[in-house]
């Protein structure tokens, strides 16, 4: 760990893994954890759109995302039952699966995007994701005391006669830009494991909201190093390793 080669990957998953689990706190509450596996796949998508355009991947991939967290709340409004949300990732996923089958460099990417390239990160996927997840942890606790009245007291901004969509679609932008950048160095499905095991667990055994974003944010930082270090010596690929702990411990714990 000592060596640059090593160090920068895990800081990078490192970063993701303080965020992704307080983030799926927020999801789980809103019973949105959908969303979460839909922007991942959207984020793909638009990775390799930009990779065929000539434009630098990770920019396509947060683009697509935003626009998707953007847009989801006017969606979310007219379909019920989560029907955004099985929609954009089934059609980030289609997307995503044609562009891989028709191009030889965005099948390769896409393997890369699904399975996970957390050991090839650098300095210039560090400091984007490090900075996002301080500035996305510092959003989450200026709008947690509104995400939770507008979940357990909705009619308190009508009341008031004060707009929740300024909220709802500030968080959903956030989310989708946090699971962008997560999806670029875990993979969608590392992604998606720590933004739904560790909060799911930690709402079977916490006794507050409090606690359960500690014990959401012990359960995800505490299996990554364990997968980071399973997968460095077992030397095989990251994401999966990843998420067959969660699960592994989702089964022992649940």
């Amino acid at each position: 760990m000592s060596a640059e080669l090593f160090l920068i990957p895990f800081l990078t998953g490192l970063a993701c893994a303080i965020v992704l689990p307080v983030l799926g706190c927020y999801l789980r509450l809103r019973d949105e954890w959908l969303a979460a596996l839909a922007y991942s796949h959207v984020a793909a998508a638009g990775a390799l759109l930009a990779l065929l355009a000539g434009v630098p991947p990770a920019l396509g991939g947060l683009s697509m995302a935003a626009l998707a967290g953007a847009g989801r709340r006017l969606f979310a409004q007219r379909l019920s039952g989560g029907a955004s949300d099985a929609l954009l990732l089934v059609g980030g996923w289609a997307i995503t699966v044609l562009l891989a089958a028709n191009a030889p460099m965005a099948e390769r990417m896409g393997h890369a995007l699904f399975d996970g390239q957390l050991y090839f990160s650098g300095s210039q996927e560090l400091w984007p994701v490090a900075i996002g997840g301080v500035v996305a942890l510092l959003a989450l606790r200026a709008l947690s005391s509104r995400l939770l009245l507008a979940r357990v007291y909705p009619d308190l901004f009508r009341l008031r006669g004060l707009p929740a969509w300024p909220i709802q679609i500030g968080f959903d932008l956030m989310a989708a830009l946090c699971l962008a950048m997560a999806t670029m160095s875990l993979g969608v499905m590392g992604a998606f494991a720590l933004v739904f095991i560790p909060p799911w667990l930690a709402f079977r055994r916490a006794a507050n909201w409090r606690s359960g974003l500690r014990w959401s944010l012990a359960i995800g930082v505490v299996a990554y190093v364990a997968a980071f270090a399973l997968a460095l010596g077992l030397d095989q690929p990251f994401g999966p390793v990843l998420a067959l702990l969660l699960v592994l411990v989702g089964l022992l714990v649940a």
